[in-house]
Parts: C-alpha cells; structure tokens; sequence
C-alpha cells in the first residue's frame, strides 16, 4: 500500500500508479496519480480506493464533452425534458477548459481548477449579465459533471471544494398589489394561475378546455415544456403528487371563458415570463421570478392557518404515504373548506379594485 508524505504546506499526499504513456521516442513514462488531503488516513484511503476501483474499471478515452453527451443518451428515457435541457445547457457552457480533456485523467487538482474558473464565469442572463453566475449554479453544474465521470471512470474519486450558495431572501410584492399590475392584461390568467391555485408554469401551459376542465374543477395531468425551442407536452404520472384538482374560483373561471382556444395560454412560458417581469419593473416593484408566484400561494396559507397536509396538496408537493392515505379520507368536507377560505381571501380584494374601478367610472360621469 502506498504510504503519504507530508508537504511543507502541511497537507498529505499520496501517490499511486495511473498510466503508462509511451513517447514519440518509444520510451515509456509512467504516470501517478495523487491524492492530497488534510491528514495521513485520509490521503492513504483515496489512494486505495483508487487502486482498489481501478483494477475492475475499464479504461476510457472520452472526453469530458463525449461523456456527458453518452450519459444524456444513455438516460434520455428517464430524464425529463427539461433536465435534458438543462444538461445540454452545462454541455455547451460549463467548465470549456476541459470538456475536451479525457474523462480519465481529470483528477482532484484538474477539476477544482476548473470550479474556479467556473465560478468566474460571466452570466448572460438578461438580468445577471456580466456579473459572475450564481454559485447554486456551479453547484448544479459540478454534479452532472461528477456523475458522469463517476459513471464512466469510477476509479476517480475528487475531492473539491464548492462554493456555498448564498441564501436569498426574496422581497415579494403582496398579492393584491400583484393582481392590480395584471388585471386585464394577457397575463393575467397565468399570473391568477399561479399566485391563487400554485400551479407551476409548465402545468399551466400545458392546461386547455377539453382536457383540463371538468364541471366546476382544473385538473392538473399534464405539463408543456420547451425543449430545443419546441414545445412538448407530457403527462404527469397518476402517483405524481403534481397531478391533483382544484375546485375552480369563479373569476378564474370568468377569465377561462373568455379565452377563445382550447389551449387556456397560447403565448410562450418565456413570454409570460419576460412579460411578468417587464411589468413589475414598469411598475416599480422588486424583482420577483414567475416562480415565485408559488411561493406568494405559500405564503397567503400559511397567514391563513391552512393545514400543511392541504397546502402541500394543493401546491402539489410531495407528501408522505400516510399524509396522503389521511387527505384521501378527509378530502370532501375539509378540504372544500380550505378551498373556500383561500377563495375568500383573493376575492376580497378583487371585489375592492372592482369597486374601486366602479367608483371611478361613475364619478367620471
């Protein structure tokens, strides 16, 4: 077993057989591999884990781009299209200075360069543009990259240090500021949507009259998402805590009428995105994501006391067998209450800027 030496920075390393690469010379180089860590045991274990791994491991020569392209493939049918989406997203811009190295010789060293430099990487948002990306990105975007290297040359243990996404406190406007800045405008369904049933913009967009609506009730069951600029719709598994109903508020309702498509939104999630954000800055109002809706949905109930069992429900967050087993029991009675409550909070201000509305109308006169 290879033994570690201690380096004048006071970390240990340990260095153990790699490869042997013969020069244009005919000569042959052997490689090493090494394992740096903070104590003895430690840099010892890697360097035997590695040695250990090694001998039942096939070797490959794919390139870091190759292989993240191979494992998208390979679980193309389990992810969903927006993951896939997203990994082809790290492929083209994530860590450039070794998408073509092979995947066998990015070791420790090799890969926490490559995390620096990443988190030095200008954004191209519209919104972020020119400052560096977020550190939960380069989070996300070293776990796709370790787990294809994992998969394709699982004698490769790193040892990196991450940067700790910052926590991010969110100042939301309030609900019924949020409904006067869309009231009669095309986003406003969408916006209704999400802030007052906690529907995500993929289910929203994937919502239409034949399938979507029946009797007083929106029934979540599919999403539409974009995938290479096309929009795919797919449906949610029947066990998915996402495919759940709604009692339907009647201005919503008002507003589902009066759209003239079977297909609830026709605009782009992109569009209703750019658009909410572009009237909040219009408006003079912080910086909130679509998505965030959902969390203004959260917050209305827990003001109103709701039971987390029917919050989760509603928002379609996952929950528990035994949570689930007891909604389905108590679902008629208490949860149409709970509907009811959280109805009689949005129409109470909908009901005061429609008097309001009317109020100014009539002293025009």
């Amino acid at each position: 077993m290879a033994k570690a030496k201690k380096l004048p920075s006071g970390k240990w390393r340990t260095q153990v057989y790699d490869y042997t690469e013969t020069l244009p010379d005919g000569r042959k180089k052997k490689h090493m591999k090494s394992f740096t860590a903070d104590t003895k045991k430690e840099s010892e274990y890697l360097a035997s884990q590695y040695a250990f791994t090694k001998k039942s491991a096939p070797a490959t020569s794919m390139t870091l781009q190759e292989g993240i392209e191979k494992y998208i493939a390979t679980y193309s049918a389990v992810l969903s299209s927006t993951t896939i989406e997203g990994y082809k997203t790290i492929k083209e811009n994530a860590f450039k200075s070794i998408m073509s190295t092979p995947i066998n010789k990015i070791d420790s060293d090799i890969m926490q360069r490559a995390v620096n430099e990443e988190c030095q990487r200008k954004s191209t948002s519209r919104r972020c543009k020119g400052k560096p990306i977020s550190s939960k990105t380069v989070v996300n975007e070293y776990g796709l990259v370790a787990s294809v290297i994992k998969k394709y040359s699982p004698g490769t243990i790193l040892v990196v240090k991450l940067p700790t996404p910052a926590k991010v406190i969110h100042d939301i406007s309030s609900p019924d500021v949020i409904f006067n800045m869309v009231k009669g405008t095309e986003i406003e369904l969408p916006v209704l949507l999400a802030m007052w049933l906690s529907f995500t913009l993929s289910e929203i967009k994937g919502l239409t009259k034949s399938g979507s609506i029946k009797g007083d009730y929106i029934f979540i069951d599919q999403v539409t998402v974009t995938v290479d600029g096309k929009e795919i719709d797919k449906k949610i598994a029947k066990n998915d805590a996402r495919n759940r109903m709604l009692l339907m508020p009647e201005y919503i309702k008002q507003l589902i009428d009066k759209v003239p498509t079977d297909r609830l939104v026709t605009i782009s999630a992109k569009a209703v995105s750019n658009r909410f954000t572009y009237m909040l800055r219009k408006n003079g109002l912080p910086h909130m994501s679509f998505h965030d809706l959902r969390h203004v949905n959260a917050s209305v109930m827990a003001m109103l006391n709701v039971p987390d069992k029917y919050a989760m429900e509603r928002g379609g967050w996952k929950t528990d067998k035994i949570m689930k087993g007891t909604y389905m029991q108590t679902y008629r009675a208490e949860r149409i209450a709970v509907d009811q409550k959280i109805d009689d909070y949005f129409n109470s201000f909908i009901e005061e800027s429609s008097h309001k509305s009317s109020h100014k109308s009539s002293h025009k006169k």
